[in-house]
């Protein structure tokens, strides 16, 4: 008998629930709807002659000059004093939030953040309240009866299952009066949101104490890094467990980083023709009768389903169509909440991408073609009377 025999019956569990992840083969014509990569960089090559591994932590003997180069980059794009890179976006959440916050502190955590500050939070040992999505008047009771040491508010800005946003000048004004520090994740929102692609923050005119940004996303890279002043990056190189521990990001990477950052600050014509986009695919699935969050807006667009079996039905359905649209199932989502999370890649929406949808005349418009893709598979989208359009139903208490 081995000690992983009970992994099958737990397989079968998630199977039978609707739940059970496996890598998709797509095929090679396939357009894909769901990816991060929102500018489209990530097909572009390249072209670098640094070392491919860092060896070691940076801690060690794995600090590369290229590393420094694209953290001061990232801050200077973001407006911050300095920047620390982290391996992943999860490994920058976890490591921020597990060293930050500590025994005796209050971490108030909305109910849809990312799992990757959940499990941050989870690990600092801190008192962690999970309030409301975006919920201000929740947080300032949290904060008004709280006599803990420190006080940490932490959000995303741009919610990444629901294309959705917090009120971050609301959020800073209730954190500076209680004496609080504000964490915003700006993953999703940098490079697509404000001018200059510095985020949801920038566009609002609020600074946030503590920023996260990934290089994944709309840089079209991978790894990521936490933005503030410089002793937060010192404090982060001791003691942020999932950056010492780590060997050091990929110089390749890191060298790619300031030209990727300058190229995206200038590309506001890309970043307009996104949201255009994104607008008119919203458009067309709300007239189609899709529940679409009525605060929905950006390049996440959420076709919310309700049951896991109901999503991955209609994403094998599209898929053999031609479009890959990933079924978001829970614990990704909260139950109830199953959905098809349509995101743009603005490089789709060039004259040539259209011409696989075979052969669209060249005034057909990318967003008409794709919706003439959903009506012809004979899957008019149906509003889901469990599910709210305005506010999705937040998640259970962790």
């Amino acid at each position: 008998m081995s000690p992983l025999d009970h992994l099958e019956a737990a397989l079968a569990e998630l199977d039978e629930a609707g739940r059970l992840r496996a890598p998709v083969s797509l095929p090679p014509d396939a357009l894909v709807l769901c990816s991060n990569d929102y500018l489209g960089y990530a097909e572009r090559p390249l072209e670098t002659s640094a070392p491919a591994g860092s060896g070691a932590s940076r801690l060690i003997s794995g600090d590369h000059p290229h590393h420094r180069a694209a953290e001061q980059a990232l801050a200077g794009w973001v407006g911050a004093e300095d920047a620390l890179l982290f391996t992943s976006g999860y490994a920058a959440n976890v490591g921020l939030m597990s060293s930050l916050a500590a025994r005796g502190d209050l971490v108030i955590s909305d109910a849809l953040n990312h799992a990757s500050i959940i499990d941050g939070c989870r690990l600092s040992r801190a008192e962690v309240a999970v309030v409301p999505h975006r919920d201000v008047d929740a947080i300032a009771s949290k904060l008004a009866g709280s006599v803990h040491r420190r006080r940490w508010v932490v959000t995303e800005s741009y919610f990444s299952m629901d294309g959705q946003s917090p009120d971050l000048r609301s959020l800073r004004e209730v954190c500076d009066a209680h004496g609080a520090g504000l964490i915003v994740d700006e993953a999703h929102a940098l490079g697509v949101f404000g001018r200059g692609g510095r985020g949801l923050c920038a566009e609002a005119g609020v600074r946030a104490d503590v920023l996260v940004g990934t290089l994944g996303k709309s840089l079209g890279l991978q790894g990521a890094f936490v933005a503030g002043p410089a002793v937060l990056r010192r404090w982060l190189w001791n003691r942020a467990r999932s950056f010492v521990f780590s060997t050091g990001p990929s110089p390749v990477i890191s060298a790619a980083v300031p030209d990727r950052v300058t190229t995206l600050i200038e590309d506001e014509a890309r970043r307009a023709r996104l949201h255009d986009a994104s607008d008119a695919l919203r458009a067309g699935l709300r007239a189609r009768g899709a529940n679409v969050p009525t605060d929905n807006h950006g390049p996440v667009v959420p076709w919310i389903l309700g049951g896991e079996t109901e999503a991955v039905e209609m994403s094998r359905a599209l898929l053999a169509r031609g479009l890959f649209v990933q079924a978001i199932r829970p614990p990704t989502v909260p139950p109830g909440t199953a959905r098809l999370r349509f995101t743009l890649n603005a490089a789709l929406l060039d004259t040539a991408s259209n011409e696989t949808l075979d052969s669209q005349p060249q005034e057909t418009s990318f967003i008409d073609a794709v919706l003439e893709r959903i009506d012809a598979a004979e899957l008019r989208p149906r509003s889901n009377e469990g599910a709210a359009c305005s506010e999705l139903a937040p998640t259970p208490p962790r």
